[in-house]
């Protein structure tokens, strides 16, 4: 049984906290280990931010706060996270602690729709709209460096054809996509750095001793 000790819900000014179980928190959705290093900006969607409570009806002094708790999150472990411990969040935010506490107790404060969460055995803050921007911009790298890959793979198998074609392949060799792919993996495995004109011939080699160019030798199983 989970003993660990109660905690204040964020939804409710520190005056008067509500009790809740850690147990009852949500894991938050990324990993400690993840980073956005080279992550220079964030997407923001102005029209929400400004039809939201926080910018309607919030001073300009909590706003302030607000938008810079926002941007901080994005240099926390794990990312899109803040620590739910007001001093360290007063020294984040550059202000005195007897300020932050008095911005705490206002009817909206700097932390509107921020809540608990767990993140492994520790207890922090995460905000919806924050771990949505998070998620896509993990999911935008992802996507990113996917692409990235393919182009750089579809680069090395253009130029492979290009030097087989030039060591005296005939067309049915080059329009061979299983042989071309067999052949790029030996390079890989044998041929680190750039690749020669003898790196190339030395999987031609391979090639044939291994009877890749035998009839059914190259054959997907």
């Amino acid at each position: 049984m989970d003993k660990s000790p109660p905690i204040r819900s964020e939804f409710t000014p520190p005056s008067a906290p509500r009790l809740i179980e850690a147990n009852e928190l949500p894991d938050y959705p990324v990993d400690r280990e993840e980073r956005l290093e080279g992550h220079y900006f964030t997407k923001f969607w102005h029209d929400r931010w400004l039809n939201s409570q926080l910018h309607l009806t919030a001073t300009l002094e909590v706003q302030a706060c607000a938008l810079n708790l926002f941007f901080l999150s994005k240099k926390q472990t794990p990312v899109g996270t803040l620590p739910d411990d007001d001093a360290i969040l007063a020294k984040l935010l550059r202000i005195d602690l007897a300020l932050w506490r008095d911005l705490r107790t206002r009817r909206i404060t700097p932390l509107h729709g921020w809540s608990p969460c767990r993140c492994g055995d520790e207890i922090r803050l995460n905000h919806p709209v924050v771990t949505e921007v998070v998620l896509d911009a993990i999911a935008r790298r992802e996507a990113r460096e996917t692409s990235n890959s393919q182009k750089a793979v579809y680069q090395r198998l253009r130029r492979l054809r290009e030097a087989l074609g030039g060591l005296g392949c005939g067309k049915e060799v080059l329009a061979d996509d299983l042989l071309i792919e067999r052949l790029d993996e030996w390079l890989l495995h044998h041929c680190h750095g750039r690749r020669t004109h003898s790196a190339y011939a030395r999987a031609l080699q391979h090639a044939a001793a291994d009877g890749w160019f035998a009839k059914g030798g190259n054959r997907r199983i």
